[in-house]
């Protein structure tokens, strides 16, 4: 009877420890189970150009004015080229000067005959999206909104971009723009991206241009008296309307709405050094678009963390030494050469598996190197690779591999020709007395 009442006893204690690990481990949402009411999104690493999250991320979708994040790009590229600067002047072309009056478009009413700086005129395109002040950028850089959209569209090819067209700087439609569509596009043409392309170009604009993000993040401005309030709810606003879309660390970067385009963002956050990328297109509402990027970013922030998977120096056991012929010494060892850091899922730490490649054209037919070997040489690649479920890849394309160079860890240098002799000496003898005991094992 005892024994059954301490058997009793253990079992009820095993039941209860069980829930109570379970009641207190942490809730994790898994990419099966978690979904953005919208019809393509994407949720990206700023680092590592990690894809965390993709719903039907290619599919090509009118973006509206999250367009102008190329033009933003081109404008900050001419002012790094030195081809115009923040404080360069420029006036309001008639075609600029017509969609400003248009309230259809909410112009804002720019003035012509007076000179604009390339700074109020890109605060006007990042702060409340205006398409005024942007053909008026489009035409100070390329001397034309058509040879502006060549731009747009040679640099997309630049990147890799797959999904996309540009016939206009601003996300309107050409149809919108009347006679004064862009030459050489489609007077019924619209801009298209998909959500990987969006968050492509905002890639490129937060780890080149960071500065970027001083005037996206900034609440209010002015341009001819006229305030200019951000149309980003997720800042830190005083209105008690938005403080339910605030979340910390969001300083950008492209709202966007249309009727063929549904309401759209392009939104970035960073915490504590780490910064994330989401796209969300087709978004039900106005505030919908916040609702979702802040999902997204929460989910990116809580679940996934940018993690030094190996060290520089990293060596594959029993594969880290290659022989080498004509040297001092007949052997180095081969190490990365630099860290392995990417975007590791919680609870995927060794999902992870590592692979070398030596470069054939530095080895012997033998597969050895050939003397003087300097340290820090490349002597191959590094390969490392996912082996998890559900992995959507790179921004930049790279499917699930990450590659670090391989090197030489020391210097071997070329032996003197008296050693050459004699190595090649023993060689021969080598050869011939195995060539002689083949011949006589024959015999028998």
């Amino acid at each position: 009877m005892k024994r059954i009442f301490q058997a009793s006893l253990i079992s009820i204690m095993a039941v209860l420890l069980t829930l109570t690990t379970f009641s207190v481990s942490p809730t994790v949402t898994s990419a099966d189970s978690f979904d953005v009411q919208a019809e393509s999104a994407i949720l990206i690493d700023a680092q590592t150009g990690k894809i965390l999250y993709a719903k039907q991320p290619d599919i090509k979708l009118p973006p509206a004015s999250m367009t102008k994040m190329m033009s933003e790009y081109l404008v900050l590229e001419a002012i790094d080229k030195g081809k115009i600067s923040w404080e360069t002047t420029t006036q309001i072309s008639d075609y600029a000067y017509s969609i400003s009056a248009n309230a259809e478009f909410s112009g804002i009413g720019l003035t012509q005959s007076k000179d604009y700086t390339v700074r109020q005129l890109y605060e006007g395109m990042a702060i409340i999206s205006d398409n005024a002040t942007t053909i008026a950028l489009a035409e100070l850089i390329a001397g034309s909104e058509g040879e502006f959209v060549k731009m747009m569209n040679a640099k997309a090819k630049e990147w890799g971009l797959t999904d996309f067209q540009f016939v206009n700087a601003t996300g309107l439609s050409n149809e919108d723009l009347g006679e004064n569509y862009p030459e050489g596009t489609d007077p019924k043409g619209q801009d298209l991206l998909s959500a990987k392309s969006a968050a492509l170009i905002a890639y490129h604009i937060v780890n080149e241009y960071p500065e970027a993000l001083e005037i996206s993040s900034t609440m209010r401005s002015e341009l001819d008296g006229r305030e200019l309030q951000n149309l980003n709810w997720m800042l830190p606003w005083e209105d008690t309307n938005f403080k339910q879309f605030y979340m910390e660390g969001v300083d950008g970067l492209k709202t966007g709405w249309t009727d063929e385009a549904g309401y759209c963002f392009t939104g970035t956050a960073e915490r504590d050094g780490r910064r994330l990328i989401s796209v969300v297109m087709k978004t039900s509402s106005k505030s919908a678009r916040f609702v979702e990027t802040k999902k997204l970013l929460e989910y990116g922030f809580n679940t996934f963390a940018n993690q030094e998977l190996y060290p520089a120096g990293y060596q594959v056991k029993d594969e880290s030494v290659i022989p080498v012929v004509k040297g001092k010494e007949d052997q180095v060892e081969i190490a990365s050469a630099s860290p392995v850091v990417t975007t590791i899922k919680n609870g995927e730490e060794k999902a992870y598996e590592v692979t070398y490649h030596l470069d054939k054209d530095k080895l012997s037919e033998d597969g050895e190197l050939v003397a003087p070997v300097k340290k820090g040489d490349k002597v191959g690649t590094m390969e490392v690779t996912y082996t998890g479920d559900n992995d959507y890849g790179y921004v930049l394309g790279k499917e699930k591999t990450q590659t670090v160079d391989l090197v030489a860890t020391a210097t071997v240098e070329k032996a003197n020709w008296f050693m050459l002799t004699m190595g090649a000496i023993g060689d021969f003898f080598s050869n011939l007395f195995s060539g002689i005991a083949d011949t006589v094992k024959g015999w028998f």
